[in-house]
């Protein structure tokens, strides 16, 4: 297991959503349970959390997906990709009512371990070194949101950082945050993504705050409020992104997967036993989401 400068024990997967841009697959099966070529979307977030060293992994659920709790059981089993010396246990939140991932995060505040904590979301694969523990290695104070560059034209599918200055930095001092802003409102090309580390305080600012983008409680609404009195700090990931909610980014996911595995198989010199399996490859032809680096995969079998 990864070593961490800051102790994540409490890692939370918000897995309720509808699943709306997957129809008509979500009809009957919960978007998180669709296959990445041979593996469930959660079974990478659950991967995750292991790694980045959780002892409690608190996923939340609707009671239309209570097939997430059958797949998934009371205890995560460890990556195969790696060691650990905790077996971490899930518990589930019920979040009946489409309210945000504001909300779902609030809904998990009388289930926390002490501590800072990590927000992981499923549809957000990301392929390459573990996001969660790559962010925490790098963790100094206050709260931190991975981030990718997108294309001007998409600033407004995510929450964008504003920050004082140009900054190539990994780590990104930022002053705030704005979801889902018109492209020419847009106060840079710096996106949020699905990983979090954040402080137990943004528990009571969420309680304060007001439904925002879509109808729903924003999540970056509340961490924007909470710059006030916590530095917020974006991180550049090094893996690759798949948007697994949407028919495209799941296809694309699902090859780099397949192409993961196969150059697995194609070297005699990494056939080791299935706990130990480290594989790392270019493929320029996958074609990643925009701004972002070849696939660079760690898989297990």
């Amino acid at each position: 297991m990864a070593r961490s400068s800051i102790a994540l024990r409490t890692v939370i997967i918000p897995a309720a959503g509808k699943g709306t841009r997957m129809l008509p697959a979500t009809k009957v099966t919960a978007k998180e349970l669709l296959p990445v070529y041979d593996r469930p979307v959660i079974q990478f977030a659950i991967d995750e959390a292991v790694e980045a060293g959780a002892e409690r992994i608190i996923v939340v659920i609707s009671k239309a997906k209570d097939a997430i709790r059958h797949f998934l059981g009371d205890y995560a089993v460890s990556s195969p990709g790696g060691a650990t010396r905790i077996t971490p246990e899930i518990i589930y939140v019920m979040q009946d009512s489409p309210k945000g991932l504001g909300h779902a995060v609030l809904c998990c505040k009388s289930k926390m371990l002490p501590g800072s904590f990590g927000v992981i979301l499923p549809d957000d694969v990301i392929m390459g070194r573990g996001c969660l523990s790559e962010m925490a290695q790098s963790h100094v104070a206050g709260q931190m949101i991975a981030a990718m560059e997108v294309a001007v034209e998409d600033t407004g599918s995510y929450g964008i950082f504003s920050f004082d200055g140009n900054s190539d930095d990994t780590s990104v001092r930022v002053t705030g945050i704005v979801e889902k802003p018109d492209a020419n409102a847009a106060p840079s090309t710096l996106a949020a993504v699905g990983r979090y580390i954040l402080q137990p305080l943004i528990f009571d600012v969420l309680r304060n705050t007001p439904a925002g983008a879509g109808g729903e409680v924003q999540l970056t609404d509340a961490i924007a409020v909470a710059t006030q009195v916590l530095p917020l700090t974006a991180f550049r990931f090094s893996g690759t992104r798949f948007d697994c909610g949407s028919h495209d980014g799941l296809l694309a996911a699902s090859n780099a997967r397949q192409a993961t595995l196969k150059a697995l198989r194609a070297k005699p010199s990494l056939a080791v036993p299935r706990a130990a399996v480290r594989a790392v490859f270019s493929n320029p032809g996958l074609e990643p989401h925009r701004g972002q680096p070849s696939v660079v995969a760690r898989s297990a079998l």
